[in-house]
């Protein structure tokens, strides 16, 4: 069973909808003894960090991530949140600090803001999480803040700059770009994850 957390920060039923035509069991909640049971958690998002980590505590998940050795994905902002801070806010956001660096957001004077569409990734190093998906295929981003390139970088992004693209460090994942509106590759991407969960 796979847990995909719920803190008011969207892209919800896409998320589900895509676990559904891979025929994976799951469930939606924001119940830390629920996400317990779950063999493996997606924490997706959509939206603003700062409204996002309020969510978070709110429910004491944000408690439940940092302690939980779950295999975890996150997805788009969820991704972003694992990291120790964000540009986004008036003062800033303080996110989870489970991956060291600060996300910053693109120059407008360079390119449009937000890299929204389609758009490929270079592998870095590799990972379970990569197995099957070959150098050009495209995935769907769309967001205005970017992760820097660190140790856990596992694939790279360009759009006026690199960026993490993929990133994983001990039972936490993260991806930039939104798998479940990916396609055949955001899919294969997907089954890697649950892979990863059933290999435990």
């Amino acid at each position: 069973m796979i847990a995909i957390i719920n803190y008011d920060a969207g892209n919800l039923a896409s998320v589900s909808n895509a676990l559904k035509r891979l025929d994976v069991q799951h469930i939606i909640t924001n119940n830390p003894n629920e996400l317990d049971q779950a063999e493996g958690v997606i924490f997706p998002g959509v939206g603003h960090a700062q409204p996002a980590m309020q969510s978070l505590r709110k429910n004491k998940l944000d408690a439940w991530l940092k302690s939980t050795d779950k295999t975890v994905l996150g997805i788009c902002l969820g991704m972003q949140l694992l990291f120790e801070t964000s540009q986004e806010g008036d003062d800033g956001t303080a996110g989870l600090g489970i991956l060291a660096g600060t996300l910053k957001k693109f120059n407008s004077g360079q390119k449009k803001v937000p890299h929204m569409g389609w758009n490929t990734l270079s592998k870095v190093r590799k990972h379970p999480l990569l197995n099957g998906i070959t150098k050009g295929e495209y995935f769907y981003y769309v967001h205005s803040y970017f992760a820097p390139v660190t140790d856990y970088t596992v694939a790279q992004c360009n759009y006026g700059r690199a960026f993490s693209s993929i990133v994983a460090k001990d039972n936490f994942m993260g991806v930039q770009f939104h798998p479940e509106k990916s396609g055949e590759a955001g899919a294969r991407l997907l089954l890697n994850f649950i892979k990863i969960v059933s290999d435990g």
